[in-house]
């Protein structure tokens, strides 16, 4: 199989990650904190696909990130051929096509990234790449699936039906986020993957796609991309033409009604980091299972996350399975296991 052309890879940057307020806000999202490692999860999702295999990455962020972006790739040496700066979001679908276009809409392979999550085996991914490519560049999109380890009803799940090359199947279905018995049922019968977000196309194939089944979502990209205006490799889309597009994501206006989609099972140490739970369950503890990152005094404390801002010291006594967080000026305290109630909180400061 020649590997004529490098692979594309498309980091979608353009999320809020408010379930792990406070850290996390709207003008320090998600993917510009270092959360897991020394590296912001930007740069390590940059890093996934350095080397000769990979061009340039495309990014495709909030235009109020973008000196941010800018600067935390130039940082890990990572250098853009386009950074496409989103005038509102618009969700997955119109995002990548976005890409799509900058990437030239040919048959290039492009690779879907979302740029907060976890992949602790980047070896196994680069494999599932291989592996998908050569029906990717006969035409099929291509998803990859997490090996699932728990009954898990925050994620879409897929099914995995015949086998279509060695390590790649044809997707049977995809499932909508499940109540918990049918988790627990669908991990149960082996034949059932995490949806990880994290897809592999040619661009043509992918804007073809859109042609079929969400044409007025591609002409809002193309005229948005005509008109946009560059500042070197910035590229601002229309912003009139671009509000035009409906939001909507690419599972649900392509990949659920594509007739060729496969699906690459790995188990890659995935992890989309959505929850202060996720992070604990993610990160490396001490031997009382604490997660302590900055100024913290923890005595008699067991199964915390303790995270503090510099500047701002947390001490702990007699507690445990406790989530603390300290950062600007406000403290989140709730009990492990509640953390998707974060988002509870930030409804309730909403309404003031």
């Amino acid at each position: 199989m020649p590997d004529a052309k490098p692979i594309i890879p498309v980091i979608l940057s353009g999320g809020s990650g408010t379930r792990l307020w406070p850290l996390s806000r709207p003008e320090q999202p998600k993917q510009l904190l270092a959360l897991t490692a020394e590296e912001t999860m930007l740069q390590l999702t940059a890093r996934r696909t350095a080397g000769a295999r990979f061009a340039k990455p495309i990014v495709v962020a909030n235009a109020f990130h973008a000196d941010q972006v800018e600067q935390q790739l130039a940082d890990v040496e990572s250098h853009v051929q386009a950074l496409i700066l989103e005038p509102m979001g618009r969700n997955t679908a119109p995002a990548i096509a976005l890409a799509a276009i900058a990437a030239g809409g040919g048959s290039d392979p492009i690779l879907v990234m979302p740029s907060d999550h976890v992949i602790a085996d980047v070896d196994a991914f680069h494999v599932a790449i291989q592996a998908a490519l050569p029906l990717v560049q006969e035409g099929w999109l291509a998803t990859f699936g997490i090996t699932p380890d728990a009954p898990e009803t925050g994620y879409g799940w897929i099914k995995v039906g015949e086998k279509l090359a060695e390590g790649v199947h044809r997707v049977e279905k995809f499932v909508e986020k499940p109540p918990r018995d049918k988790a627990e049922a669908m991990l149960a019968s082996g034949d059932h993957a995490w949806n990880g977000g994290i897809f592999l196309f040619r661009a043509d194939m992918y804007l073809g796609a859109l042609s079929v089944y969400a044409p007025e979502m591609l002409v809002a990209a193309q005229l948005s991309m005509e008109k946009a205006r560059r500042e070197g490799l910035r590229i601002f889309p229309d912003a009139e033409e671009f509000a035009a597009s409906p939001a909507d994501s690419i599972d649900y206006t392509v990949m659920e009604k594509a007739p060729r989609v496969a699906v690459v099972p790995v188990a890659m140490g995935w992890s989309d980091v959505g929850s202060w739970d996720a992070l604990h369950a993610i990160s490396e503890c001490d031997i009382h299972g604490n997660v302590c990152r900055g100024d913290v005094v923890a005595i008699d404390a067991e199964n915390c996350l303790v995270r503090s801002e510099p500047g701002k010291r947390i001490a702990l006594v007699g507690v445990h399975d406790l989530i603390v967080v300290a950062a600007g000026d406000d403290i989140l305290v709730l009990p492990r296991g509640r953390s998707q109630d974060v988002k509870k909180i930030i409804e309730a400061m909403k309404k003031g």
